[in-house]
């Protein structure tokens, strides 16, 4: 019943997220977003690219720390495997385990630690990314010169401590056990999300975008915010839609936020694809030498 449930779950996702791209090759001219991409310089693509992957070893080692609050003191080398294989999960294996599932099982079978700790921690990692998102996307809003923003700036300056504070309440009231990485994982989730912007913003240069950087900065950050919502597969279909209407909200070209979006999903689907060598090949998770 459960294996059934999850079937349906995972076919509402994949229809879900079709009926999205559907919907936005509808509004768009697909031939225009071809010949946008056929000019992107693919020299800054790569570079792009590399503050991508930089971004999710960033991850890797925020979650790790989370790891080595419950004593599951795993080696680097042996989380980094274990992220990225994950990451390929996810994306490319929707129907089976879940990336996050499958790591939380691995640690659990391995070191036998309590399994709502373990699901705690990887919620916890993700909910360190998506306060960074949150904070990021409030200061560039702040920084923003568009009427739309204009009587709302104090909102989001206030936005910002606030959301610090109720997430550190959170982790102090419930995840007492992890609270001493708290400001670490805030660094880190800094340090992951500083380097995801900067590859946007080699995206924008390899499309030889002029203008309305931070406009579409902010456009990526709440993109990526509902790309986390469990609603489609890896964010497929809601990344896009964020990006058009986004545009259209903030007077942008939608070709050229659909063009970034594209990018930005085939650059994460090949660091992804890193993770299918340790499908086929067994990860063995070391434990840090004791000294």
């Amino acid at each position: 019943m459960a294996n059934l449930r999850k079937t349906g779950i995972t076919l509402l996702k994949i229809l879900f997220s079709a009926v999205l791209v559907y919907f936005i090759l509808t509004k768009i001219d697909i031939d225009e977003i071809g010949e946008t991409l056929k000019k992107s310089n693919p020299f800054y693509i790569f570079i792009g690219a590399i503050f991508f992957l930089l971004s999710k070893i960033i991850a890797a080692f925020r979650l790790n720390r989370y790891f080595h609050q419950l004593a599951v003191f795993l080696t680097q080398k042996s989380n980094l495997k274990l992220y990225f294989l994950g990451m390929f999960y996810n994306l490319f294996l929707p129907g089976g385990i879940g990336g996050d599932a499958y790591k939380g099982y691995l640690i659990k079978k391995k070191f036998n630690v309590p399994t709502k700790r373990v699901v705690s921690v990887l919620v916890l990692d993700r909910l360190s990314g998506l306060l960074l998102l949150f904070i990021y996307a409030c200061l560039l809003i702040i920084a923003l010169n568009h009427r739309i923003i204009g009587q709302y700036r104090l909102l989001f300056f206030i936005g910002i401590p606030l959301a610090i504070v109720v997430f550190w309440i959170l982790n102090k009231r419930f995840f007492k056990y992890v609270l001493p990485v708290f400001w670490a994982s805030f660094l880190y989730s800094a340090g992951v999300q500083l380097a995801q912007l900067v590859c946007i913003w080699f995206i924008m240069l390899s499309l030889n975008i002029q203008t309305d950087h931070i406009a579409y900065m902010v456009i990526f950050l709440v993109s990526s915010i509902v790309s986390v919502l469990p609603l489609t597969i890896g964010g497929i279909g809601s990344r896009e839609v964020t990006f058009f209407y986004g545009a259209s909200l903030l007077g942008l070209s939608e070709t050229v936020s659909i063009g970034i979006s594209v990018i930005f999903f085939l650059i994460t689907a090949l660091i992804s694809l890193v993770g299918i060598v340790y499908h086929f090949k067994k990860i063995t998770l070391l434990k840090v030498p004791e000294r």
